[in-house]
């Protein structure tokens, strides 16, 4: 049988569907070190990974790879040169996330924009005494507008739930979406620039590229109503996280809600010590029937695209399909 690595702790009857087909190493324990990933690498034939950085020297520790499946809609932790230099597919995860992490999207927005964790701080403290007219005052979701960068499948699911609240709905993407989807969305192409200007809620939701690292840093804050908030659920590295720390710090904007940071595991120090932000450990996706629909769908790339299963030699959905069917090298 051929040979496969699980980087990490998965639901066990994924392990099982994979066992009908390979001889399973399974890492159901703590993180592996980069060593040790090389090292469980070494007699491979594929891995499913959910993040684990995969380089030129990590594939050339590992002379029998030939897939690797991310259990994740982003691949950044992929290094496709290296990849297509040595003939290895990746593949990843869309679509079955798009509705789940929208939801959260929003979960974080609203608050944001409502002061909700800094109010429950507050009342877990033992602080509230009584109440006030101007106690945690935030601000409207409905009738305000919304600003999606990135307005592929999460975007668009974000902008589609905006219609419940009445909002104007303006986006910024790489190109601009096809007009049929501008119309049904009701959604208005910006420059960045002007989006950061006119959105009372900003939301983040484009994938991790060099081109995009720092994408809202503190001249794009600035740029910012000081009633708005910003959303992040795309990718830390996005945002620069120190200027966005300053910039609630100094009210220069309202509040921000973050699901993803520079580093993480870990976050800026910064970050920790303002009350304007919802802090949340990258769990956008982390609905259980979501979670369980990715690690089947990476599941099923790797059998299929090692050949295995009613899907043999065709997985849905490869990153670098031009290299399937190549000698590994």
């Amino acid at each position: 049988m051929q040979k496969i690595l699980v980087a990490r702790p998965i639901f066990p009857d994924v392990i099982d569907r994979l066992k009908q087909y390979f001889d399973v190493d399974w890492n159901n324990g703590e993180t592996l070190s980069a060593d040790a990933l090389k090292a469980r690498l070494a007699d491979k034939d594929g891995a499913l990974t959910m993040g684990e950085p995969i380089d030129a020297a990590v594939l050339a520790a590992a002379p029998r790879l030939r897939v690797v499946s991310n259990m994740a809609v982003g691949y950044n932790n992929f290094d496709m040169p290296a990849f297509n230099a040595a003939n290895v597919l990746g593949t990843n995860t869309p679509d079955v996330l798009n509705e789940t992490t929208a939801d959260f999207g929003w979960a974080l927005m609203m608050a944001a924009a409502r002061r909700m964790t800094e109010s429950e701080h507050f009342l877990r403290a033992g602080k509230w005494s009584k109440w006030s007219f101007d106690m945690f005052l935030g601000a409207d979701i409905h009738g305000s507008t919304l600003g999606v960068i990135g307005m592929g499948r999460i975007g668009q699911a974000i902008a589609r739930r905006a219609r419940g609240f009445n909002m104007r709905v303006i986006y910024h993407n790489r190109s601009r979406v096809a007009p049929e989807i501008e119309a049904e969305l009701n959604a208005e192409y910006r420059s960045k620039e002007a989006l950061l200007k006119e959105a009372d809620h900003v939301v983040l939701v484009l994938p991790y590229v060099p081109a995009n690292h720092h994408t809202i840093g503190a001249a794009e804050l600035a740029l910012m109503k000081p009633t708005a908030t910003l959303t992040n659920i795309a990718r830390g590295g996005i945002v620069d996280d120190a200027a966005l720390a300053e910039a609630l710090r100094t009210r220069q904007i309202a509040a921000a809600g973050l699901d993803v940071f520079e580093g993480e595991p870990s976050v800026h120090p910064a970050l920790l010590t303002v009350d304007n932000v919802v802090l949340t450990p990258h769990i956008a996706s982390a609905s259980e029937g979501t979670r369980r629909a990715m690690a089947n769908l990476a599941a099923e790339n790797l059998i299929a695209a090692l050949g295995e299963g009613p899907r043999a030699g065709q997985p849905p959905n490869p990153i670098n399909p031009d290299v399937m069917g190549k000698a590994r090298s």
